[in-house]
């Protein structure tokens, strides 16, 4: 025990050496850092230590130093990145976390499905190596679109075929619309993209016939899809609605078939309509059938009075369907239905006798044209009508049993179970058995639409630009599989993924190889002005199926194909050409399609740091819609151009979920206006260029009316001849030769509907000097036709006449720096001189309402600044079709008001017409407008044009004497014509 005599004054221990059994051992380490430099070491440890290390017994303790004072900066908790990755990886230490909390730090890996596809390829009855080897036998290849009015049974009838040729279950609740493989076409039961689909079938003789079939969509805002398919295709088949006939869409897609020389077959549709929903007695039947069809041949023979043209049962070129119910007959395969029942019988002489005003006289079993009693049936109704009719209504009303044996002796067999099912299902099975595959729509397509070695020279001579006298065209009128190689591309479809683009097209002359080189030739180019050319090469060739692909090596001329690898430089259409074809090498014609895009939206992402994607979302958005434009106005906002309300919902879902996957603000939808004048230039306006050497003098007048839409539709064209050109304006509209020979160019493109015309004379002009500024003068006309002076519109129906023009000798003083700019301010000055006018695009609405709702559509159309134009009631049908015209600005929101009004009852849909001239001077300044309240009356184009200057950032005034010269200013003010300066 330790005495206080052992501790000193301040607590230290002096006393003797203790020896404890509890003492703890000391740690080399711990010794070594409390034994001080100068101290003693404690007795006997070293030597311990020293006999350790001589028996190697010394080791290295990991443990925490817990008393040495380390500095701060010293501290090492963890190893470095350099001691965990070793010396050769760089690595980073950010100050804070750069990825922001909402994105999560391992992301999801996405799968990207825009469009239904098929997991694998499906089984199907044909061969797909035989369809591939059909590729080639182009004789036996058929290029054809199904096209009609909206629900018309397009998409049916190509379910129809699908189920025909592949080998899967149908669901008898929901339809199946295979070729409807876009996410919002399954979600909003519309079609909105053309979808190409290539069946192997066969003809009733047992012929198989590859046919490439195009499914296009029907509604007037989706018309855009179908302009692009005709282009590729050599016929079609019009699917008409047997109730509701010859519909706004119907119409234009006949006009524009007419107008593209494509063959025209017919299938009218949902016959089973008059027997479920109308309940019409056969006989009458007969005569709304009859009806429908004249209909048709009536506007066809107004547009061009061909008889070969005309669509009729007897010709062949029509069929009865009810695609729904998956049945189609011409009168043909019934007839082959009856001899295959009785045995023998002259098929193509039956068939002759089933259509018009042919009795069958029972007792002497002879056929007359003379109707014996009132109570007689035409052949069609005796032998087609009733016993569809018999047969929908047996199914429909007969118990099991009887149903059974009445089956049965038709030679309809069916499975136990399916008599168990609901009355839909049943009757579609029972009309599959009775009428079998549609070998009749095959025949009809077969025999009425021409297969590619017939019509591509036809096709060739329609849309190629160039001369038709060239080796390549000769190559191409034959559709030479040996030829060189041209492909004409007119529509891109996006990938699954939506991530790239497939370019569908037709090869017109020579072998499509995998892996080629090609030359990619857009809309802009011309051998003049190559700019607008890429090489690529064809990474991969398919032949589409809709929801799946078949992979192929080669493809010869005549047959529609998607190709992968080359979309990156095509925007709308291309041309496809072999890369060893140097010269002589010209495009396929842009397509025209039969309306414009009126209807504009301005858009922004919500995040500004997006743009970047949101550019590269509009830039697919324009590949993968073919009447999409877009543009960038002069405030910097960005805008998008489409056919209507429903379009445009559809391209900003596309934009915001496919193509850049960002949120997008939107404005309220404004429409593209036009600018017009009503009068020829007070004064000959005349503009110097900046260095003084130039004058070019100019009026501006009205253009005759019709000129606009001939140029627009290509009846009239630049390519034309100054001689062929003289005469189409000399014959149709009366102009001199002189004038007519001397256009100059259309705009603001070469299909625009103004005019530029040299009107000087040669003794006054040296018509040679004038020529070399020819161009310059052009591009300054057709900039300033691309953007009116009033708010920067396009400009209509105007034609500029040249009247004078001094220039300078030398070639340095008249550039097209000095001329460009002059020629536009000229164009501007002389059309404000003219009485300028605003115009705004006209939709025609065509609305399907029951009587008593009429009113109802008359009150809603007036309230927007409508009016009717025809009122009329639907034949056999209790609904009325009334048609009439509202401004495009008036019309946003026309149908949900429509609806609401008629509790539902009424359906429209409208379509582009006409451009029509705003009540109004636009210039007009004495006219004061009041902030939200709405214009009206001759107030209205001067409100439109003050809106539009505003929103793109333009000033309030708009005075002819910004486009003068100064001394032309002074001169007008002293000669008392100051108030045309405006």
């Amino acid at each position: 025990m330790a005495s206080f005599e052992d501790y000193d004054e301040f607590g230290n221990y002096i006393g003797a050496d203790i020896d404890s059994d509890d003492e703890e051992e000391i740690s080399q380490p711990y010794a070594q850092q409390q034994r001080e430099p100068s101290a003693q070491p404690l007795e006997g440890f070293d030597d311990v230590l020293m006999e350790a290390a001589d028996e190697g017994a010394l080791m290295q303790v990991d443990e925490p130093v817990h008393n040495a004072v380390i500095l701060h900066e010293d501290k090492q908790y963890y190893p470095t990145a350099q001691q965990v990755y070793g010396e050769d990886v760089e690595t980073l230490v950010q100050e804070e976390d750069a990825q922001p909390l909402s994105e999560p730090i391992v992301a999801p890996i996405k799968v990207r499905r825009w469009t239904v596809e098929e997991k694998n390829m499906p089984e199907t009855r044909f061969d797909k190596g035989f369809l591939l080897q059909m590729t080639g036998f182009t004789e036996f290849v058929r290029n054809v679109a199904v096209v009609g009015h909206l629900h018309h049974g397009k998409t049916a009838l190509m379910d129809m075929l699908v189920f025909e040729t592949h080998k899967m279950d149908w669901d008898s609740d929901n339809q199946t619309r295979y070729t409807d493989t876009h996410v919002l076409s399954r979600e909003r039961g519309i079609s909105i993209k053309s979808s190409p689909m290539s069946l192997i079938l066969q003809n009733s003789y047992g012929k198989s016939h590859l046919i490439h079939l195009i499914d296009t969509p029907g509604h007037v805002n989706f018309v855009d899809e179908v302009a692009p398919a005709i282009r590729l295709v050599d016929g079609v088949v019009l699917v008409v609605d047997v109730v509701e006939g010859v519909m706004c869409n119907t119409e234009a897609i006949i006009r524009h078939c007419l107008q593209e020389g494509v063959k025209m077959t017919l299938v009218i549709n949902k016959i089973d309509r008059l027997i479920l929903e109308l309940r019409i007695k056969a006989a009458d039947a007969f005569y709304k059938i009859k009806h429908t069809l004249e209909e048709i041949n009536t506007f066809i023979s107004g547009i061009n009075p061909d008889p070969d043209l005309r669509l009729s049962p007897e010709n062949g070129n029509v069929a009865f369907a009810s695609t729904d119910m998956h049945w189609c007959f011409t009168l043909r395969s019934f007839a082959q239905m009856y001899a295959d029942t009785y045995g023998s019988l002259d098929v193509d002489a039956f068939a002759d006798r089933l259509w018009g005003d042919i009795y069958f006289d029972a007792e002497t079993r002879k056929f007359t044209r003379k109707q014996a009693d009132p109570e007689q049936n035409r052949t069609f109704v005796h032998f087609i009508l009733e016993p569809l009719y018999k047969l929908y209504s047996q199914v429909l009303s007969e118990e099991t049993d009887n149903l059974k044996g009445t089956l049965e002796g038709l030679g309809i067999h069916l499975k136990p179970v399916l008599y168990k099912m609901d009355v839909r299902p049943l009757l579609k099975a029972v009309l599959d058995q009775f009428f079998g595959p549609a070998k009749g729509l095959v025949d009809m397509i077969v025999e009425h639409i021409p297969s590619p070695l017939a019509a591509t020279a036809d096709k060739v001579r329609r849309t190629y630009t160039g001369p038709m006298n060239s080796e390549l065209v000769q190559a191409m009128e034959k559709c030479d599989p040996e030829g060189p190689l041209m492909i004409s591309v007119t529509k891109l479809y996006h990938t699954t993924d939506a991530q790239s683009f497939r370019a569908f097209g037709r090869v017109i002359s020579g072998t499509l190889r995998k892996g080629v080189d090609v030359k990619v030739l857009g809309e802009g180019y011309s051998p003049e002005d190559e700019e607008d050319m890429v090489k690529a090469v064809v990474e991969d060739i398919w032949i589409s199926e809709a929801r799946y692909f078949v992979p192929a090596e080669e493809v010869v001329a005549g047959n529609l194909v998607l190709l992968g690898g080359v979309d990156a430089s095509i925007s709308k259409t291309a041309t496809i050409a072999a890369t060893n074809l140097e010269d002589d090498l010209y495009i396929f014609r842009p397509i025209k399609h039969m309306t414009q895009s009126v209807l504009k939206i301005a858009i922004e992402p919500i995040a500004p740091s997006e743009l970047p994607k949101m550019l590269s979302g509009l830039r697919s958005i324009n590949k993968s819609y073919p009447l999409v434009a877009t543009k960038v106005e002069e405030s910097g906002e960005h805008v998008l151009i489409g056919t209507g309300e429903l379009y445009l919902d559809c391209v900003m879902h596309d934009l915001r979920r496919l193509f850049s996957e960002i949120e997008i603000k939107v404005s309220d939808p404004v429409t593209k206006f036009c600018e017009t004048v009503l009068e020829t230039s007070a004064l000959k306006c005349y503009a110097d260029t900046p260095n003084k050497k130039n004058r070019i003098t100019m009026i501006a007048e009205p253009l005759e009316r019709g000129i606009a839409e001939d140029v627009e539709s290509g009846r009239v064209t630049m390519r034309m001849t100054p001689k062929e050109r003289g005469k189409f304006f000399e014959e149709k509209y009366q102009w001199d030769l002189l004038a007519s020979r001397s256009i100059w160019a259309f705009g603001p493109d070469d299909s625009g509907p103004n005019v530029l015309l040299d009107d000087t004379l040669p003794s006054q002009v040296d018509k040679k000097l004038l020529g070399t500024v020819k161009q310059h003068i052009t591009q300054g006309f057709q900039w300033g036709a691309r953007e009116g002076p009033l708010c920067d519109e396009p400009m209509r129906n105007v034609k500029f006449r040249i009247l004078d023009a001094s220039l300078a000798q030398e070639p340095i003083f008249r550039g097209g720096g000095q001329i460009v700019p002059t020629a536009r301010r000229v164009c501007y000055s002389s059309f404000l001189m003219a009485t300028p006018r605003l115009m705004e695009p006209v939709y025609f609405v065509e609305v399907q309402a029951p009587a008593d709702c009429i009113s109802a559509v008359y009150t809603v159309l007036a309230r927007r600044r409508g009016h009717v134009t025809q009122d009329i009631p639907k034949a056999g049908s209790p609904l009325y079709t009334v048609k009439a015209l509202i401004p495009v600005i008036d019309a946003n929101g026309f149908e949900t008001d429509l609806r609401t009004a008629t509790q539902g009852q009424a359906f429209c849909l409208q379509m582009f017409d006409h451009w029509s001239i705003v009540p109004g001077d636009p210039t007009d300044t004495s006219i004061k407008l009041r902030p939200l309240e709405p214009a009206s009356g001759q107030a209205l184009a001067r409100d439109l044009v003050l809106k539009t200057r505003r929103r793109k950032g333009l000033g309030d005034q708009i005075a002819v004497s910004k486009y003068l010269d100064d001394e032309f200013v002074l001169a007008l003010s002293a000669s008392g014509h100051a108030d045309l300066l405006g």
